[in-house]
């Protein structure tokens, strides 16, 4: 395989990227969020973490194997497996950034009569799930290798969001919408910082082309549909854990006769 792009010499590490860019909106969350003093808010996070390294690694390791994308000389200083050590540190600061995010926004997580109506959660599934029947088209298209992987890896699980909680998600669409777009928003910002110093290049090869602002339509894909992930995921944990805390008895009958 030939790459079409030289990899450039940025004059940053990854380190020093996660240092400028990853953990001062951190610190500053900490700082001046809203701390998750609820065991369920912290549990939430934990749980969304431990995921978001589990589920990636295998994924993000496969596709630097495959030259998806590749690193400046010298912006590493030790791998596991295939990817950097910076970017395992990716998969765990994402999710804590946006958890600290949504718990700031305290978004209201109540369950309420109705959240188990059928229709939102069947008709959000089948549309996330026709999203990743379209990533695994894609994947056998060279040009839209990434942008399939990306749609085939999370539309599945973001489809399965939907069909446990669609009817909340529908009833409560502003509140997720603005706990998904800040910290996306920011993340294509400081990716696309890292593409213009040569931190990571994203291989032609396997890229539609196609750019939002400068910044490749698969790396912005990938920062929302990752971000749809968490926040669906830490709000539908509370939501859940609510629902159950309020119907005891939800785990029989009763929770079956809503959901069916």
């Amino acid at each position: 395989m030939s790459l079409s792009v030289q990899p450039l010499v940025s004059g940053l590490s990854y380190a020093g990227f996660h240092v400028l860019f990853t953990l001062p909106p951190l610190a500053y969350l900490f700082v001046f969020g809203t701390t998750p003093t609820r065991r369920v808010a912290r549990v939430g996070i934990i749980l969304m973490t431990v995921v978001a390294v589990i589920y990636t690694t295998p994924w993000d390791n496969y596709l630097i194997q495959r030259g998806v994308w590749w690193y400046g000389p010298g912006d590493i200083f030790a791998r596991i497996w295939k990817a950097p050590v910076g970017e395992y540190l990716f998969f765990i600061l994402q999710p804590i950034l946006t958890g600290l995010w949504v718990t700031t926004l305290t978004p209201d997580a109540t369950y309420r009569n109705g959240d188990f109506d059928r229709r939102p959660r069947t008709l959000g599934a089948l549309v996330w799930l026709g999203f990743g029947i379209i990533g695994t088209v894609l994947l056998t298209v060279e040009s839209g290798f990434y942008l399939g992987a990306i749609l085939a890896w999370a539309c599945p699980v973001v489809a399965l969001q939907w069909a446990v909680g669609g009817g909340y998600l529908t009833r409560r669409w502003r509140e997720w919408s603005l706990a998904i777009a800040i910290p996306t928003v920011y993340l294509w910002m400081i990716d696309s910082i890292a593409i213009a110093l040569g931190v990571w290049t994203i291989s032609d090869q396997y890229s539609t082309g196609i750019n939002l602002l400068g910044l490749p339509i698969e790396e912005a894909v990938f920062f929302l549909i990752t971000n749809i992930l968490i926040v669906y995921g830490l709000i539908l944990f509370e939501w859940i854990i609510d629902y159950w805390y309020h119907h005891p008895d939800a785990i029989g009958p009763e929770v079956s006769r809503e959901w069916l």
